[in-house]
């Protein structure tokens, strides 16, 4: 009987975590499947296959992270995404590359180090009096900021964790607000389902986490479908997983917030088609690229 791993967090107290909905799924094709916390001692080799899901908390443990992704690397199991895509993917600098291929983004700027004089510059830059602040490396908008021209107070906390810190500066997008953050969810290259996250009262984060919520999309946008498609194929590889985060800019486009390949939430939970069809295709990956060796 193969094996494969879900790798996630040690306490899911207070997340919303679906990827248990595609357990039957696997054990109905013949699969022992477990979630296994990142960082718990562990035989990689006892897996066949070693999912990377839920581990929510790796941006602030990030040398224990890919410590622990290269040891599953080196072990018998097959590691998805692979290591190499993961390791692009960690750090946000990849939205520019994909820019260079001509994916919109969101306006942004790069910052090493965050001083008041650059706050200032941006809110001219960009053309707004609303500005998220960001990390470039990072998850669930930890140490992510919303602040406004004429409240400079709320700058102050954003100086202070970005003074040494690299991060990204870019105009609040009334549309996330307004109507919220589109997701679509690709399984080997291919579109499962979509969904649009909206915000909680007086916030302006789409994590569930932070009070959002979730509108399942049965029939996306050709505008929509469009942009994720490109932002799919200027990836260095197809994923077996992906998570296009996209928004409606002022010109009825859409632009990328993100494109996660390490551990997105996919939205099993709202679309009841998706954990068989995740399930089948790990199988089928597996039967493909391992079963050859072995046998």
């Amino acid at each position: 009987m193969p094996r494969c791993a879900f790798l996630s967090i040690a306490n899911t107290e207070g997340w919303f975590i679906d990827d248990d909905l595609v357990h039957p799924h696997l054990e109905a094709l013949g699969w022992e499947v477990k979630n296994i916390p990142w960082n718990q001692a562990t035989d990689w080799d006892e897996f066949d296959l070693v999912v990377v899901r839920s581990p929510w908390d790796y941006q602030q443990h990030l040398e224990e992270f890919q410590k622990a992704l290269s040891q599953i690397q080196s072990s018998k199991a097959i590691l998805l995404n692979s290591l190499e895509l993961m390791q692009w993917n960690i750090h946000k600098g990849y939205l520019f590359e994909l820019q260079d291929k001509g994916v919109e983004l969101v306006p942004t700027i790069r910052f090493s180090t965050l001083e008041k004089e650059a706050i200032e510059k941006a809110f001219e830059t960009l053309n707004s009096d609303q500005l998220i602040v960001k990390p470039l490396i990072g998850a669930n908008a930890d140490d992510t900021f919303w602040i406004r021209r004429d409240q400079a107070e709320s700058w102050q906390k954003a100086l202070t964790i970005f003074a040494e810190k690299e991060g990204m500066i870019q105009p609040f997008m009334d549309a996330i607000v307004k109507e919220g953050e589109f997701s679509l969810m690709y399984f080997q290259g291919s579109l499962s389902h979509t969904i649009l996250k909206t915000v909680g009262e007086g916030d302006f984060r789409v994590q569930e986490e932070h009070g959002g919520g979730v509108i399942p999309i049965e029939k996306p946008e050709a505008e929509l479908l469009e942009a994720a498609d490109k932002a799919m194929k200027g990836l260095p590889e197809t994923p077996f997983y992906a998570r296009v985060d996209l928004v409606r800019t002022a010109s009825n486009s859409f632009a990328l917030m993100e494109l996660e390949l390490i551990e997105p939430c996919l939205y099993f939970r709202f679309d009841e088609k998706s954990p068989a069809l995740f399930a089948e295709m790990l199988d089928q990956y597996w039967k493909k690229h391992l079963d050859p060796i072995r046998n």
